[in-house]
């Protein structure tokens, strides 16, 4: 999955509750960090390991889009992007926490190998379907987050212009949109479902 991404640019807190269950800030704007390509790997009945002896390591369900060609001022979300995709954006959670109250970059918290898992891609539906369709996180067959681009504090348009004009987007990169309320730990043995609407998109077990 790794070699066939370029930057994996992620929103962080684009959902109030989210931000507020974990005792954040709202942002003013769009709060914007990277990770490395190598932590994207296949969400696709795939065994995922993660670090261990890290402390407590949270799942964050997310909307993923896939950027089809060059950003230019002006273009739509539809104009640039052709599949999209649901993802996990594994955090370090004690580690970020630290991070955080020392103001330092995010990266050892989110950037580690296999912290990006992604389903397979599906052709990016249009905004009506979009905003009528709910991606959900599963765990251990219970739902435990439940999201929708109608409540992102920052639309997929306002993502695509911020990150285009400050940073570039070109085809390849991708961008995890931000996860809902939900979050919790995840353990070696936890499985995980991720639906678009009743579609089922990936599942993965943690090793």
């Amino acid at each position: 999955m790794g070699s066939g991404v370029n930057n994996i640019y992620c929103v962080g807190r684009n959902y109030k509750m989210h931000a507020e269950e974990l005792g954040n800030k709202v942002p003013a704007e769009p709060l914007i960090f990277l990770k490395p390509s190598h932590a994207a790997v296949d969400l696709d009945k795939a065994v995922i390991r993660l670090p261990q002896g890290v402390g407590l390591i949270h799942y964050e369900g997310e909307l993923v889009l896939r950027i089809a060609r060059d950003y230019e001022p002006g273009k739509t979300v539809q104009d640039l992007v052709d599949v999209m995709a649901l993802g996990l954006d594994f955090t370090l959670r004690d580690i970020h926490n630290d991070l955080q109250k020392k103001g330092l970059p995010w990266t050892p918290a989110k950037g580690f190998k296999n912290a990006a898992p992604l389903t397979p891609y599906i052709a990016f539906p249009d905004q009506e379907e979009l905003e009528a369709t709910d991606f959900t996180v599963r765990k251990n067959g219970e739902e435990v987050q439940r999201g929708n681009v109608r409540n992102m504090i920052f639309s997929l348009q306002t993502i695509i212009d911020f990150i285009g004009s400050r940073y570039g987007l070109g085809k390849d990169d991708i961008i995890f949109t931000g996860t809902p309320a939900g979050v919790g730990p995840v353990v070696p043995g936890d499985s995980f479902e991720l639906y678009f609407g009743d579609r089922l998109m990936g599942s993965c077990l943690i090793g």
